[in-house]
């Protein structure tokens, strides 16, 4: 930061004063908390001495929230692959299953708005395809916040509900399946080079809740990768050209996904996995009849508290698969 050419690149010292805060923080916690796991030992031998129970319960107290601060530290240096300090997207799509699946999906997408709320961090809808009688076929949102990626990049694969179906009139039992995929917002700095005779660009009408959102010229665009068959689309804004550079951002972040989870050796056949959306595949199981309780079927980490997860309560299904990580 010191060099006289640091502030000419907007783009690079941008990304290094981020990096540099987060770091920050992360020493100033660690230095916080070690100083005050200090004052707390010394008030506990000053309490026994003098046989106060009162203060010797409030240090404990204390001690138990210093614990929750120092393990909020640890997950942060689990977090320390590149793509981790990225902004992520979510394409969440319904299983078969028609309405009961799109509902299903549009729940998923809730979750995760709720939980990005709960973070304070930004998100914003990219494209969506609506359900014919309620939820949604396909929605892609983004989120923008410290550490997005590395706090969600467990969360790809199938999610599977259990529940009374509101849309049965017999109100029979109906498990239902979504697909959720969640990949980095690529890093201006990274070059992922994409040719133009690879792509097949289609537009067409955004498709929407009504009203003033539904655009009355084609400004929705669809881009396909030939050789990967990598397929995004982006509706959200009424240009069309902003739309077509949202989309070769949102390629550009695929593509680099794809190369990270090959580097890792975490790499799935991730269409087969898009196309068969069932059972034997699911991630998660989200049970709301006969009994209520969520359970991650990686990390065995059980909630029974649905309700709660399906608000956007999920850092501990977050921090269980974390500390899976090898």
């Amino acid at each position: 930061m010191l060099d006289e050419h640091f502030w000419k690149d907007k783009l690079n010292s941008k990304k290094i004063i981020k990096e540099k805060k987060l770091y920050e923080d992360l020493i100033n916690s660690y230095e916080k908390s070690i100083n005050k796991l200090q004052d707390l030992d010394d008030l506990n031998q000053l309490a026994v001495s003098e046989n106060n129970i009162d203060i010797q319960e409030e240090t404990f107290q204390s001690i138990k929230d210093l614990r929750e601060l120092v393990k909020k530290n640890e997950i942060k240096c689990f977090l320390s692959n590149e793509a981790d300090i990225l902004d992520c997207y979510i394409e969440i799509h319904a299983g078969a299953g028609g309405t009961e699946s799109q509902d299903w999906a549009d729940m998923l997408r809730r979750m995760y708005l709720k939980w990005s709320d709960f973070k304070n961090f930004k998100s914003s809808l990219i494209s969506e395809h609506m359900g014919e009688e309620a939820g949604i076929k396909s929605s892609t949102i983004k989120i923008e916040g410290d550490y997005v990626f590395g706090w969600l990049k467990k969360e790809s694969g199938i999610h599977r509900l259990v529940r009374i179906s509101p849309f049965d009139s017999g109100a029979r039992r109906h498990t239902s399946f979504a697909s959720v995929w969640v990949y980095p917002v690529v890093d201006e700095n990274i070059n992922i080079e994409i040719l133009d005779k690879d792509l097949r660009i289609d537009t067409y009408r955004s498709s929407g809740a009504g009203g003033q959102h539904v655009n009355t010229t084609d400004s929705a665009v669809r881009i396909t990768h030939i050789p990967s068959k990598i397929v995004v689309q982006c509706q959200n804004e009424r240009s069309q050209h902003k739309n077509k550079e949202t989309c070769l951002n949102m390629l550009k972040a695929r593509l680099y996904d794809f190369e990270i989870k090959k580097k890792e050796k975490e790499n799935q056949n991730l269409e087969a996995t898009k196309s068969d959306i069932g059972w034997g595949h699911q991630i998660r199981s989200y049970v709301l009849q006969p009994y209520r309780l969520v359970k991650d079927n990686r990390t065995n980490f059980e909630s029974s508290s649905p309700d709660k997860v399906l608000d956007g309560e999920i850092d501990d299904f977050l921090e269980q698969s974390l500390y899976q990580i090898k």
